[in-house]
């Protein structure tokens, strides 16, 4: 994008010099100008205006990003955890299930939903999934007062960092699987911070780009989880390189 604007500075400029030197050194030019110098000296006139609606996008992203993860305190109050927590999960259309329930609720493409789960007040929300969605760090606060969390599936949320995984601390009691494959903010230290989730049984840390390592990180991971199954897709032959490199050293005289 940066490279793009650059270019886009340059020609325009240039443009702009050339077609003001022309009238003023050729006065018998009548020839109209081409469509494309037409087309860059609107350009530099309005670049200034293009520009700053450029430099609006991240801002507005920013900004659908708080909405999407406010805490849901009036919801919470009137209603309770368990419904507070269900309506944020479905607001980013995700979908969820509640402790001795066997149906998941789910909010469609549209981000419509069956408002049936009003009826589970008393119910405590088991498995969450996520995926693919803008949750974060401070969305967090509509899922920590879940005391039987058993599930969470993040993958594929852009959102989610080693700041969030530090504060799954939370569900060091409950949380029995965890998904954060392909989180591309992710990095050897949020990973450190799974060590407190002693009850954990299976973890897929699949396609983490900013893992530098990962043969060696789902290594460490095993070693410090060692009740847990750690799936790594994409990694094995990492995997089975350093096995069998351990293999050879032990039956070596």
């Amino acid at each position: 994008m940066a490279s793009s604007l650059t270019l886009m500075r340059r020609s325009c400029r240039f443009v702009s010099i050339f077609a003001t030197t022309s009238r003023q050194s050729s006065s018998k030019t009548l020839a109209p100008p081409s469509l494309q110098t037409g087309l860059l000296l609107f350009l530099s006139q309005r670049f200034h205006d293009v520009e700053t609606v450029l430099s609006w996008i991240p801002w507005l992203k920013n900004r659908v990003v708080r909405q999407k993860n406010v805490f849901y305190g009036y919801t919470q109050k009137n209603f309770g955890d368990n419904i507070a927590t269900a309506f944020y999960v479905l607001s980013l259309k995700g979908g969820f299930r509640f402790a001795g329930q066997s149906e998941w609720f789910r909010s469609d493409k549209r981000g419509k939903f069956n408002w049936d789960f009003m009826n589970h007040r008393d119910s405590p929300v088991e498995e969450v999934d996520v995926s693919n969605t803008l949750i974060n760090y401070t969305g967090l606060d509509n899922l920590v007062k879940q005391k039987c969390l058993r599930t969470l599936s993040l993958s594929g949320c852009t959102q989610v960092d080693d700041w969030f995984l530090s504060r799954l601390h939370v569900f060091q009691d409950t949380l029995e699987e965890l998904d954060i494959s392909h989180c591309p903010q992710i990095t050897e230290g949020g990973l450190a911070a799974l060590k407190n989730l002693r009850v954990l049984r299976r973890l897929d840390v699949s396609q983490l780009p900013r893992i530098q390592n990962p043969g060696l990180v789902v290594i460490l991971l095993e070693e410090m989880l060692p009740q847990c199954q750690v799936t790594a897709a994409g990694f094995d032959h990492c995997l089975m390189d350093r096995h069998t490199q351990s293999d050879s050293q032990a039956q070596a005289p």
